[in-house]
């Protein structure tokens, strides 16, 4: 596997405008998604389609859309390629101190400060907030400068207010963001990512990151607070989840083309990780498209 350059994204923002904001119309990006980080915090709305979602060491599955607010310096994957099947994707871009070191400090801007904090984490929005905040998303990229600086106020104090959200990392465990670890831990991901469908063997994979096997277990459980073992399962899940949300293939073809080689195996793994069996979940995922 070729060496891989560490992938801290920079962000200018337009001339005339203290933040970044990117809308794509083009339903299918041909681009593989990539492991990154940025200190600017990121809201990223996706108009319909699914997907899947990487975000620090959250992995999961999303249907109908996504609104997410990701905190600075936290790795995640882009969550939009050909595949997904969305309308459009809107990305806001903002460093916490883009009105200045003060701003957060005025009373008026405290909801705003405690997202922030909450945001370190991720967080994902769902119901009518997600339906409601992301229409006003889609208003952003056709602004002029001084109304969508207000605008963006507003999006950041309704999601400050409203209680419809998720908190991806709930015990506040992000990947380091060191040059080396974030090179080391992409090769990491792309390779499982690449290769999900077939064993992976501990010697495998440590050598992929030119470590001993005892030397990645104690890394990789140190940067994730996973084995590696836990990880790869988890990604197969969400994989498994998303062919049985979105194809007709039997739960038995899913099992399998998601990696894993037990059926019996699998569906204990999958009711551990979604809380449901497999049956069950692509039972409820059909009642409410």
């Amino acid at each position: 596997m070729k060496p891989v350059k560490p992938t801290l994204e920079k962000i200018n923002p337009a001339f005339g405008s203290s933040f970044h904001v990117k809308h794509y119309n083009d339903p299918c990006r041909d681009k593989k998604p990539f492991w990154h980080f940025h200190p600017e915090v990121e809201i990223c709305y996706i108009e319909g389609g699914n997907g899947k979602r990487h975000v620090g060491n959250h992995m999961s599955y999303f249907q109908g859309g996504e609104l997410i607010f990701i905190g600075s310096n936290l790795p995640h994957h882009g969550f939009t390629d050909r595949l997904t099947g969305n309308n459009s994707e809107t990305i806001i871009q903002l460093r916490k101190d883009f009105l200045g070191e003060e701003f957060l400090r005025l009373p008026e801007m405290a909801p705003i400060g405690r997202l922030f904090e909450r945001g370190k984490s991720g967080l994902v929005f769902h119901g009518e907030t997600k339906a409601r905040i992301g229409a006003e998303v889609l208003k952003m990229p056709y602004m002029e400068p001084f109304h969508r600086l207000i605008h963006l106020l507003y999006i950041l104090k309704e999601m400050a207010n409203t209680t419809e959200y998720e908190v991806l990392n709930a015990d506040d465990i992000v990947v380091e963001v060191h040059a080396e670890d974030t090179n080391r831990m992409r090769q990491v991901y792309n390779y499982v990512r690449e290769n999900f469908k077939e064993p992976i063997t501990l010697d495998e994979i440590a050598d992929v990151s030119h470590m001993t096997v005892p030397a990645f277990c104690r890394y990789f459980k140190k940067m994730t607070r996973k084995t590696f073992t836990q990880f790869v399962n988890e990604y197969r899940l969400v994989h498994a989840s998303k062919l049985l949300a979105e194809t007709s293939m039997s739960i038995t073809e899913a099992c399998y083309e998601s990696g894993f080689n037990n059926f019996s195996h699998f569906n204990k793994k999958f009711k551990a990780y979604t809380g449901k069996s497999p049956s069950l979940y692509r039972k409820e995922i059909t009642l409410t498209v």
